[in-house]
């Protein structure tokens, strides 16, 4: 399970939420797959917290990157066919960096993207990985304040140079 937050502060109205999730993103003519993913405009990570258990980070981690994908057009090239013709469905072409860090960089990454309009922020509260019913989770991160949220994972699609300096040099995730 995972919430969005679409880059802007908790006041925004849907509406304008829409509008900033879509101005993070890749045009369809600046998508060259001949170039290394360090030249592309915008950097994807995914930033899971150090002290969850490999089956449950791995969960936060993909459960932060389902939202990310759907929401911020153009992380993904195209299909690719082997050999034979069979297809296999298009990765992030920018790529995407699977980083830990404990749970207090977390929450001040996530707070730093989110105040910015050219960034996209998706991210896992702890309530995701302890309800089994969706309404449950919408209601326990409805009762808590934003900044005493607990998060599993968060994943930020933004310009590279500010990406890389709130990611600075947390490691990729063993």
């Amino acid at each position: 399970m995972s919430v969005v937050n679409t880059n802007a502060p908790e006041t925004m109205t849907t509406t304008a939420t829409a509008e900033a999730a879509a101005a993070v993103g890749f045009a369809p003519e600046e998508r060259d797959y001949s170039l290394s993913t360090r030249q592309a405009r915008l950097k994807w990570v995914v930033v899971v917290d150090s002290g969850l258990p490999p089956g449950r980070a791995a969960n936060a981690a993909i459960c932060a990157a389902a939202p990310t994908v759907a929401s911020v057009p153009g992380l993904l090239g195209e299909d690719a066919a082997d050999g034979e013709g069979a297809v296999h469905p298009g990765l992030p072409w920018t790529g995407c960096s699977v980083l830990v860090a404990d749970s207090a960089a977390l929450r001040a990454i996530r707070a730093k993207a989110a105040s910015r309009a050219d960034m996209f922020v998706a991210d896992v509260p702890a309530a995701a990985q302890s309800t089994r019913v969706y309404s449950d989770f919408v209601a326990a991160v409805g009762e808590a304040r934003t900044e005493d949220i607990d998060y599993c994972a968060i994943s930020v699609v933004g310009p590279r140079n500010p990406v890389d300096k709130m990611v600075g040099k947390l490691p990729l995730m063993p």
